[in-house]
C-alpha cells in the first residue's frame, strides 16, 4: 500500500495541499512532535480551509534525534492525518482529516543555513514552539561560526540576530512567539533565557533594544490530549483510506488555547474567528489556575488511591462506583469553592473534564500520572487544602484522603531498579519521584514509629510540601485515619 503523500490525492485535497506547499512562510515552527500537529498545525489548517489564512508553516526539529521523524514528514511532502476521537455531548465521535500547511520540512542540524535563511524572511511574523519544559530552559553554549546553536532559546537568540541585521531592525521586522510549552508564564521564561544568550555572546545593544521593544514573547495556555499513533486501530483505517501514514496521530475533540495578548492579534492569527476555542485574554491566571485545579489536581487527587487499589487508567477510575463519585464530589465540593472564580463557569469546565476523562479511545494510565506525584500535589491540590486549613475552616474529607493515599503510595523502600511500594493487595510497584524525598520519605516509614507520629514527620518535610504541614490542627490525626481506613487496621 502506498504511504501518504502529495500525487496520491485528488480534488480538494489536492489542491489545499498544493496551495499550502506554494504559500509564503509566515510561521516558523519548531517541534514536529504529535502535540504540535495535533493541535496548532490543525488549527492553522482549520483556518486555511476557511480561507482566513494565506501563510504556511516552516518546520523544524529542536533536537538531533528528531532527524528521522522529520525526514519522515518531507517526505511524505508534510501531509499527515489527524484523527480525532472521543465523546463530544456525550456521544462517541471520529474523524479523520489530512492536515496540509507545511511548506518546507527540514532538519536545521544538518541544513543549519537554510535555517538562518528562513530568519531573512519579511513575510514570516510567527514562532510556535513545544520543546518540552526541559527544552524552554537556559544551557550555556558558545556561539561558533556555522555551527548549530542546540537549544531551542539559543536558536531563537541566533535566529532573531541574523533576521535583525538581514532587516535593518525595522519595527515590522519583529515576530510574535507563542511558546506552548507547560511552563508557567512561558513567554517570559523564553524572553528571559533569549536576552541571557544575548547577553553571553556580547551582541551589541541596539538589537538587544530591539529584541525587547519590538518583539513579542506571549504568555499562553495550551491544553488538548494528543495521544499520537493509534497501532490499534491503524491497520483497519489505511485500508478504508487507502494509503499507510505512519505520522497519524489521534486527539480528544476537546481543545483550549488561552493567549495572554490583545484580540486584535487575532486579526493576524484568526483562530477564534475560524470557531476554534481560543482566548485572547489579559490575564492568563485563571485559565491555569482553573485548568491546574481541576483537571490537573483531579488526576492527582485520583491516582495515588488508585494505584493502591489496583486500578490502572482514568477511565476506570472515573467509572468505578467508588472512585468516580469520590472524584466528583472532591471536585465540586471541595476544589471549586477554594478557586476565586465564579462557581458556574468552574463547573461547566468540571463537566468537559469529566467527558474528557471518560473518553473511550483513551488509555490514560495512571503509571504515568504519578511521575513526580509529590510536587504534582504541591502544586496542584496543595493550594486547595490550604483555602480550608488557612481559613481556620473544617478539614476537607477527600482532599485528605488524597493526602493520605499519596503518603501511603510513598510509603517506599530502596531497591535495586528504585524505589518500591506495595498496593493494597500486596504488588510490588515504583514510585518514580525526587530521590532525595523518597529516601527521606523511605527512612521516616522505615523508623517504625506509632502512625500519627509518621504522619507528622511526613507532614513536616517543608522541602516536599514548601510549608509545614505538621502543625495544622487535627491533619496527622485524620490522613493516620484515612490510611488505617484504607489497610483496614487499627490500633
Amino acid at each position: 500500500m502506498t504511504t501518504l503523500h502529495r500525487k496520491l490525492l485528488s480534488g480538494e485535497r489536492r489542491e489545499a495541499a498544493e496551495a499550502a506547499a506554494g504559500a509564503p512562510v509566515t510561521v516558523l515552527q519548531i517541534g514536529e512532535g504529535n502535540f504540535l500537529r495535533g493541535f496548532f498545525d490543525w488549527m492553522i489548517h482549520e483556518c486555511r480551509k476557511q480561507g482566513l489564512f494565506a501563510g504556511s508553516v516552516a518546520v523544524v526539529q529542536p533536537r538531533p534525534s528528531g532527524k528521522a521523524k522529520i525526514e519522515a514528514l518531507a517526505a511524505q511532502d508534510g501531509l499527515y492525518t489527524l484523527v480525532t476521537r472521543g465523546l463530544e455531548h456525550g456521544r462517541p465521535v471520529e474523524r479523520a482529516e489530512i492536515v496540509s500547511v507545511f511548506s518546507d520540512v527540514f532538519d536545521p542540524y544538518t541544513e543549519w543555513e537554510r535555517f538562518g535563511r528562513l530568519a531573512e524572511r519579511p513575510e514570516l511574523r510567527f514562532v510556535v514552539s513545544n520543546t518540552t519544559e526541559a527544552g524552554l530552559a537556559y544551557k550555556p553554549e558558545p556561539l561558533a561560526a556555522g555551527a548549530p546553536i542546540q537549544s531551542f532559546p539559543g536558536k531563537i537568540a541566533w535566529l532573531l540576530h541574523r533576521r535583525f541585521r538581514a532587516l535593518g531592525g525595522s519595527e515590522a521586522g519583529g515576530l510574535v512567539f507563542l511558546p506552548c510549552e507547560l511552563v508557567e508564564r512561558n513567554g517570559d521564561e523564553l524572553k528571559r533565557c533569549v536576552l541571557r544568550y544575548c547577553e553571553d555572546w556580547g551582541l551589541p545593544a541596539d538589537f538587544r533594544r530591539w529584541v525587547e521593544e519590538k518583539n513579542r514573547f506571549v504568555n499562553s495556555l495550551v491544553d488538548r490530549i494528543v495521544t499520537g499513533y493509534a497501532a490499534d486501530r491503524a491497520d483497519d483505517w489505511f485500508r478504508e483510506w487507502g494509503y499507510e501514514d505512519p505520522l497519524m496521530s489521534t486527539a480528544e475533540p476537546y481543545h483550549l488555547w488561552a493567549i495572554e495578548a490583545e484580540p486584535a492579534l487575532g486579526d493576524e492569527l484568526p483562530l477564534r474567528r475560524a470557531g476554534l476555542n481560543v482566548h485572547w485574554t489579559s490575564d492568563l491566571r485563571p485559565y491555569q489556575q482553573r485548568k491546574v485545579r481541576i483537571l490537573n489536581g483531579a488526576h492527582t487527587l485520583m491516582t495515588p488511591l488508585a494505584l493502591l487499589h489496583g486500578l490502572t487508567s482514568v477511565r476506570e477510575t472515573m467509572e468505578h462506583p467508588r472512585f468516580g463519585p469520590f472524584v466528583r464530589e472532591a471536585v465540586e465540593q471541595e476544589i471549586i469553592p477554594a478557586v476565586p472564580l465564579p462557581a458556574d463557569e468552574l463547573l461547566a469546565y468540571a463537566a468537559s473534564v469529566y467527558e474528557r476523562f471518560l473518553n473511550p479511545f483513551l488509555n490514560h494510565r495512571l503509571s504515568d500520572i504519578a511521575m513526580n506525584s509529590l510536587s504534582k500535589f504541591k502544586v496542584r491540590v496543595l493550594p486547595s487544602l490550604l483555602h480550608y486549613l488557612e481559613g481556620a475552616q473544617p478539614l476537607p474529607e477527600r482532599l485528605v484522603r488524597s493526602l493520605a493515599g499519596l503518603l501511603r503510595y510513598c510509603r517506599v523502600e530502596r531497591a535495586e531498579d528504585g524505589f518500591a511500594g506495595r498496593t493494597l493487595a500486596g504488588q510490588r510497584y515504583l514510585v518514580r519521584d525526587d530521590a532525595a524525598l523518597l529516601e527521606a520519605f523511605a527512612g521516616i516509614w522505615a523508623a517504625g514509629e506509632p502512625l500519627e507520629r509518621t504522619v507528622g514527620r511526613l507532614l513536616g518535610r517543608t522541602d516536599a510540601w514548601g510549608t509545614d504541614l505538621s502543625g495544622a490542627a487535627g491533619l496527622a490525626e485524620r490522613v493516620a485515619k484515612e490510611i488505617r481506613e484504607m489497610e483496614g487496621t487499627s490500633e
